[in-house]
């Protein structure tokens, strides 16, 4: 709390001395904001760890930066809560005028995000805080693409079989809704996005066997020994899933050192360039790709707007404050097009 008194008495000390920083043409009402005008607005967009998959969200980032005139910061903890914590912090004392976040943990981080909303525009991008006093969210429905998943699942196993499921971490929003999602298509289950399997919990019923939810915390050493751990236990193994980026290119590497790959199917979430070589190759069956350089150009858009004054209406925000952002299905009959997609707005092509 001392740190956002600090930033306050540094605004109320300028105002009195007339510093020049402290322009009064910015039509920006959040306190912490003194130091920047309206017309140059600050936005940090802060991750929930290091992937390829933030790589390309930064060049969005960079790209809205100066589509809509706006000095941008991309923050990547590598070292999980504690790190995102201190950033956001960082951010509120040295008075950003607007912060995207994607939340480890939502709900040990509410007071956080809410403390920082008193100082700062707010957005969720990615994962959600729903709880929260952020202004909006940008991203997936996540439970919906986990349903999206399932279907790749069904569609590689018309006969069912032993499924394992591999993520970061289940304190995330958008890894508990998307496993359940996943979960509740394979099952064929009614749409129910609050439901949540317990995780260490095996599931039996009809046709499918799901033997676990394996995490590693973003260890990407314990990612691989736990594809290696889950074929090691399950003989019999016929899918895997992998939920965050870099979970199908360790799976890819344990499979290839097993000599199991294309006897084992799987399916993956997000573009690593490993995982769409792997659809090429045929040892990958499809992944439900997102649209990380979106998520980072939008979230720049809709803070340098917020900050400049305009409302969440007219930045075109649903009522509901979630600009969906859709997530699609790769298979090898649109790999390419979709590898080109993505090299292009990389700036590789």
């Amino acid at each position: 709390m001392k740190r956002f008194l600090a930033v306050c008495a540094i605004a109320f000390s300028a105002t009195l001395f007339g510093f020049a920083g402290c322009s009064s043409s910015s039509t920006d009402s959040k306190p912490g904001t003194a130091g920047v005008t309206a017309d140059r607005p600050s936005v940090a967009y802060v991750t929930n760890g290091v992937a390829s998959f933030w790589v390309i969200a930064e060049s969005g980032v960079r790209q809205a930066g100066e589509e809509f005139g706006a000095d941008v910061d991309v923050l990547m903890p590598a070292e999980g809560i504690g790190d995102q914590k201190r950033m956001i912090e960082d951010l509120i004392t040295k008075g950003t005028d607007g912060i995207a976040i994607s939340p480890i943990d939502p709900d040990n981080q509410t007071e956080l995000i809410n403390e920082a909303a008193k100082y700062s525009h707010v957005i969720t991008h990615d994962s959600d805080a729903p709880a929260s006093n952020r202004e909006c969210y940008i991203g997936m429905d996540n439970y919906l693409a986990g349903r999206m998943c399932g279907q790749l699942i069904a569609e590689a196993l018309p006969d069912g079989g032993k499924v394992a499921i591999f993520v970061g971490r289940l304190e995330q929003d958008n890894a508990r809704r998307r496993r359940q999602g996943v979960i509740d298509e394979i099952l064929g289950r009614s749409e129910d996005s609050s439901r949540f399997d317990p995780p260490d919990a095996e599931i039996k019923e009809g046709k499918w066997h799901l033997v676990g939810t394996f995490t590693d915390q973003f260890d990407r050493a314990q990612g691989k020994a736990n594809a290696e751990d889950a074929m090691s236990r399950h003989s019999d193994l016929v899918c895997m899933v992998g939920l965050f980026a870099y979970n199908p290119p360790l799976m890819l590497e344990a499979l290839g050192q097993a000599g199991k790959l294309g006897k084992i199917k799987v399916i993956a979430f997000d573009e690593a360039d490993e995982t769409l070589k792997g659809i090429v190759d045929g040892h990958v069956h499809g992944t439900i790709v997102q649209n990380p350089f979106e998520y980072g150009r939008q979230s720049v858009r809709v803070l340098a707007g917020l900050t400049q004054g305009k409302s969440l209406a007219e930045l075109e925000i649903p009522e509901n404050g979630f600009l969906n952002i859709p997530a699609r299905q790769i298979r090898r009959d649109n790999v390419d097009e979709y590898w080109a997609e993505l090299k292009k707005n990389l700036g590789e092509e």
